[in-house]
């Protein structure tokens, strides 16, 4: 860990209104928390004990990022959240141009609910849209109306927030080609800056995959996905929206989530808050999950860790490789041996990365890479095993 590796604090609210049928993240709605005295004032001073042991475990280091997800961060209120945001100012301080995000669902903001991000401190919002069309957003469970998402974006825009992402999620089943067009032609009316667009995963455990385990919804189609995701690349590329990441693009580098970008780049973070992750200098842990567990233990005075895991350098190189390769920006190829660089040469060949910017001594995926990502980087880490396994 270095005074040069960007710093971030994620913090993570686990409290829904309601379970979206997809979401396999650490959430918890009111009945389920019911009985357990978990509620978002315990949250929250609870979430204030640990950003004093943050600080007391990594010093003085002002906080280049902050991102509060969950969950549904807007559920608790801008007073709440500013109060966290107040938190770490006291503990870290936050760097001159720190990015301050907060995602929020659309039914649980306001006008007023942006200005007091505003006044918090507050620099940018990412809102969850999935979809304008209404029976994609009943098969995802989602609550808010087609047009909310929109006029949402609209008020954080007015109230002053400088940065404003809106969240797509694709290839749902029932929805049709047109189904996609119209939100994307939504999300370019509401004036944001940055777009997020995610295929539907079916995630095991979920609410989603009983549906289409009993039959009653089909499974998500691969070739149906990458068609959408090459008509999403289209309209946002027409409208002056460029990726920097396989499922993010934005109008401008500032208007780049910074805060994901330090994910991708190496960089340090402390996870506050139920079930948060956190990564410092090669070393990664995560809190218990149960809000109220959560809270316990750190009124006990203890810490909420549940458990950790030092990365070897192979670990820390697979996910160098992995991660860098998503972005624009690419993969150094002096991060990679002479077997994996001589793979490359052969990706390139079959299309999927950029022959001009290979030759430059970078790895950057053709839009054709991008639909196989995750196939590229398999090819590159196989052949520096198998050249490995013949030394």
């Amino acid at each position: 860990m270095t005074p040069a590796t960007p710093f971030g604090i994620y913090v993570h609210v686990p409290f829904c209104a309601s379970r979206c049928g997809y979401c396999d993240f650490n959430t918890y709605t009111a009945s389920e928390l019911d009985g357990s005295g978990a509620s978002p004032d315990g949250w929250l001073e609870a979430v204030r004990r640990e950003l004093a042991l943050a600080h007391r475990t990594v010093g003085d280091r002002p906080v280049d990022t902050v991102f509060v997800g969950g969950g549904t961060p807007s559920l608790i209120g801008a007073g709440r959240l500013g109060a966290v945001l107040d938190t770490i100012r006291d503990e870290f301080g936050l760097a001159p141009d720190a990015e301050v995000t907060t995602e929020s669902n659309p039914e649980s903001t306001s006008p007023e609910f942006f200005a007091g991000l505003v006044d918090a401190g507050f620099t940018r919002v990412s809102l969850g849209m999935q979809s304008a069309a209404p029976h994609v957003l009943r098969i995802l469970d989602r609550r808010h109306t087609p047009g909310r998402a929109v006029e949402a974006a609209q008020e954080a825009r007015r109230a002053g927030i400088e940065h404003v992402n809106l969240d797509l999620i694709y290839a749902t089943p029932g929805e049709t080609t047109d189904d996609l067009r119209a939100s994307v032609e939504a999300v370019l009316t509401a004036g944001v800056d940055h777009v997020s667009a995610y295929s539907l995963i079916v995630e095991d455990g979920t609410a989603l995959a009983r549906r289409v385990k009993r039959g009653e919804l089909p499974a998500p189609d691969d070739d149906v996905a990458a068609e959408r995701y090459e008509l999403i690349d289209d309209l946002l590329s027409a409208a002056g929206l460029g990726w920097y990441e396989v499922s993010n693009w934005a109008f401008s580098p500032e208007a780049e989530c910074r805060h994901n970008l330090g994910y991708w780049l190496d960089g340090d973070w402390w996870g506050a808050g139920p079930g948060a992750h956190s990564h410092l200098a090669g070393t990664r842990w995560w809190n218990v999950k149960h809000p109220a567990r959560y809270a316990s233990m750190l009124s006990d005075g203890l810490s909420p860790e549940l458990d950790r895991e030092e990365l070897t350098p192979d670990e820390q190189h697979t996910e160098r490789v992995m991660l860098r390769l998503r972005l624009a920006s690419g993969l150094p190829l002096d991060l990679l041996d002479d077997a994996a660089r001589a793979e490359a040469g052969r990706v390139a060949d079959q299309g999927l990365l950029d022959p001009a910017v290979l030759r430059q001594g970078r790895a950057v995926l053709t839009r054709p890479g991008r639909l196989l990502a995750d196939r590229v980087v398999q090819d590159l880490l196989l052949a520096s095993e198998a050249e490995a396994a013949r030394a």
